[in-house]
C-alpha cells in the first residue's frame, strides 16, 4: 500500500511538471537584472544631506546623469519622468527621481536645488567633488566627456543619455535608452511597484 501511495505522489508530480509554464513577460526596457555594477553611491542631495542608495529601500529607483547646462537630453528625461508621476498616481510615492551631475564644476548645490525639483518636488539632485563623481559614473559604466566651445569659454558633456531602474530592494533591474517614449517605461515601472522584490 506505502508502495502504491508513493508511486501515486510521484506520478502527480511528474504530471505538474508537464503543465505549461507562464511565459515571462519581458520588460520593455533593456532588463539588466543580476548584472554586478551600479551597486550604489555615497553623495549629497541638494539638500546637503548625504545619500546612499540604501536610503530609498521601499521604493522603485531611477537615476540618470546629466548637467544642468545640458540643452535637450537632462531636462527632456525629467520632464518624461516628471509625466509618469502623474500618470502613477498614488503610486508615484513609492517610486525616485535622482538625478547625478556630471558636471560638479559648475553644478554648485545651490543650482541643484533650483534645476531639479522644479520638474517636480520629489526629484533630488545628487552632487560630489570631482573624484567621487567619476568614481560613482564608472561604477554605472557611464561616459562622460568635456567638449569645449570654440572659443574655450564654454563646454558642454556628451554623456550616456539612459536612465537606470533599481527596484525597491535596491537591485539594478533596467537600463533605459533614451528616446523610446515613455509608454515603456511607464508599463515597466507599474510591474515593478506592483511585484516587489523578494
Amino acid at each position: 500500500m506505502r508502495y502504491l501511495l508513493t508511486l501515486l505522489t510521484c506520478l502527480l508530480a511528474l504530471t505538474a511538471c508537464d503543465k505549461p509554464q507562464t511565459p515571462k513577460v519581458p520588460f520593455a526596457n533593456t532588463d539588466v537584472t543580476g548584472l554586478d555594477y551600479a551597486k550604489g553611491f555615497t553623495l549629497t542631495d541638494h539638500t546637503g544631506k548625504r545619500r546612499t542608495l540604501a536610503d530609498f529601500k521601499g521604493k522603485v529607483v531611477v537615476v540618470f546623469f546629466g548637467y544642468t547646462h545640458c540643452p535637450d537630453v537632462c531636462p527632456t528625461t525629467l520632464s518624461e519622468m516628471a509625466g509618469i508621476l502623474k500618470t502613477l498616481g498614488p503610486e508615484a510615492a513609492r517610486l525616485q527621481v535622482l538625478f547625478i551631475t556630471l558636471d560638479p564644476e559648475r553644478d554648485t548645490p545651490e543650482l541643484m536645488a533650483s534645476f531639479v525639483p522644479a520638474f517636480d518636488p520629489s526629484f533630488l539632485g545628487l552632487w560630489g567633488e570631482q573624484p567621487d563623481i567619476d568614481k560613482v559614473a564608472k561604477d554605472f559604466k557611464v561616459f562622460a566627456q568635456k567638449i569645449q566651445s570654440k572659443d574655450g569659454k564654454n563646454y558642454t558633456i556628451d554623456h550616456t543619455a539612459g536612465s537606470y531602474v533599481f527596484d525597491d530592494q535596491g537591485h539594478i533591474r533596467l537600463f533605459v535608452r533614451h528616446g523610446l517614449g515613455s509608454d515603456g517605461l511607464l508599463k515597466d515601472l507599474q510591474r515593478l511597484l506592483a511585484s516587489p522584490a523578494s
